[in-house]
């Protein structure tokens, strides 16, 4: 990947190869990223880096350049048109998400073909081919209907898979620069030590996979969830992805945050500019995936769709250039061993294998920081070779009396409930301490939430009375 990534800055002119050579030695000697080396021996500033892994995809000027074939793109607007009934070039545009020339040369195609015809104009359209307004004929629709019993797939053109993999590695996470101050801002909301944050920073920045460990109820989702609020920059990922003939849906408007979709362009005006991204390409945050119980080994496979003729990408495959959180790992509806099994492989050499239904088999990226959160020991969760390929193991256990105190405050100014601190040395004593039970960073927010609810009911403002917080605990705890 270095070499990958240092043949880039080469091509550029922003790197010699004898600077190349110094910063791969220092890499060698000091460790860490090559970028960072880098920008330590001054070769290059963070913004240069950070244009690099922010590259928009440029617009196709030809059917060549769109990585597809002309069969494939004709049948895809075919289908569309179909779905459309009367329509204009710019419609297609507007579903294909392919500029304005290369889909004039598909309706062309489709005219020699005798599938489609010129019904009229509409001035308000402009002049010329681009005000035209067509219909299928007969043997079009005839043809549409055949190709809709092979794919219904009627979505954006899709980007190829080599398209697809070179964008995932000059996006990777594993050239991400993460600042102390960028963590720092990030966990400003939680109650978290000083020399937990030293160790969380570091993993973090490495962009491997990390193993959250510890007693239930201190905060392990809270903090894989901020962890991605660190991930800095925009990416871009395709609607989908062409393998062989076959289309796989990548975009997921429930995983993936649009930030910066275009507005529609003018089919007239989109003539003449060139300077246009490839629209097929959406810019979204850094995806957050999150699974917990419900993970099993289908959803990290192609889901085929019977009825659409289409794939589904894998929650992996949606989490690239991201973060895959497995939230209470071990309580899948699988062994765990089995998911390690396979991940395995991807997590040692960033990449994965997934295969159609044809058999065939193709290599995607695996390339996204995957967190772990457990409650459970995790020498019987996984064997110790599989620990060793996970780099950092942090343990997050019971909060301090002082910390406890602080999320107490915390949780009391968030709801509006004025704080008292006799009654959280009376909550120490009275309970905590007489029963022996450990404290819990959720306890605050669940008592909190149970006075309010009980001053609710009752019609009277929420509280800390001892009355209150007595009534909380023995409403909130099983005593066995």
């Amino acid at each position: 990947m270095e070499k990958l990534f240092g043949d880039q800055l080469k091509d550029k002119h922003l790197l010699s190869d004898d600077q190349l050579k110094q910063a791969l030695e220092r890499q060698r000697l000091h460790g860490g990223r090559l970028g960072a080396n880098l920008i330590a021996l001054g070769f290059l500033n963070e913004d240069q880096l950070g244009s690099l892994f922010h590259r928009k995809p440029s617009s196709p000027q030809s059917v060549e350049e769109t990585g597809l074939k002309l069969p494939f793109i004709v049948d895809l607007v075919t289908k569309h048109i179909f779905a459309l009934g009367e329509f204009t070039l710019h419609d297609v545009v507007e579903r294909v998400k392919l500029p304005s020339p290369i889909i004039d040369e598909v309706l062309e195609e489709i005219q020699r073909n005798l599938m489609g015809e010129v019904k009229g104009s509409s001035g308000s359209s402009g002049y010329g081919r681009i005000s035209y307004r067509y219909i299928l004929t007969d043997r079009g629709k005839a043809r549409a209907r055949e190709l809709m019993g092979i794919s219904r797939y009627l979505g954006p053109a899709p980007v190829s898979l080599h398209a697809y993999r070179r964008m995932i590695e000059v996006q990777t996470v594993k050239n991400i620069l993460v600042k102390e101050s960028a963590v720092m801002d990030a966990f400003s909301h939680l109650i978290v030590g000083g020399e937990l944050l030293t160790r969380l920073g570091p993993a973090i920045s490495s962009g491997r996979a990390l193993f959250l460990y510890g007693p239930p109820g201190n905060g392990k989702t809270a903090i894989a969830e901020t962890i991605a609020r660190v991930m800095p920059d925009l990416v871009y990922i395709p609607y989908a992805v062409l393998v062989d003939d076959d289309v796989i849906m990548l975009y997921d408007p429930v995983t993936h945050q649009a930030v910066n979709q275009e507005a529609s362009i003018a089919a007239e005006n989109e003539l003449i500019k060139r300077d246009l991204p490839d629209a097929r390409w959406l810019e979204i945050k850094r995806p957050i995936v999150m699974a917990g119980g419900e993970l099993d080994l289908g959803m990290l496979d192609l889901e085929f769709n019977d009825i659409a003729r289409f794939y589904q990408a894998p929650l992996q495959m949606k989490a690239n250039n991201g973060i895959f959180i497995i939230d209470d790992f071990g309580r899948q509806q699988m062994d765990p061993q089995e998911l390690l099994n396979r991940w395995i492989v991807p997590l040692e050499r960033h990449t994965d294998f997934l295969s159609l239904q044809s058999g065939m088999k193709f290599e995607i990226p695996f390339d996204q920081l995957v967190i772990f959160s457990t409650n459970l020991e995790p020498k019987k969760l996984v064997d110790e070779a599989f620990l060793r390929r996970i780099r950092y193991k942090i343990k997050i256990d019971h909060p301090s009396e002082s910390e406890y105190e602080q999320i107490f405050r915390a949780v009391c100014e968030s709801n509006e409930v004025e704080y008292r601190k006799e009654m959280v040395d009376f909550l120490m004593e009275r309970f905590y301490r007489r029963t022996g039970r450990s404290l819990n960073a959720c306890h605050p927010r669940d008592l909190i939430d149970h006075i309010i609810d009980d001053a609710h009911y009752h019609c009277y403002q929420p509280e800390l009375t001892e009355a209150s917080l007595t009534a909380a605990w023995e409403t909130y705890f099983v005593e066995l």
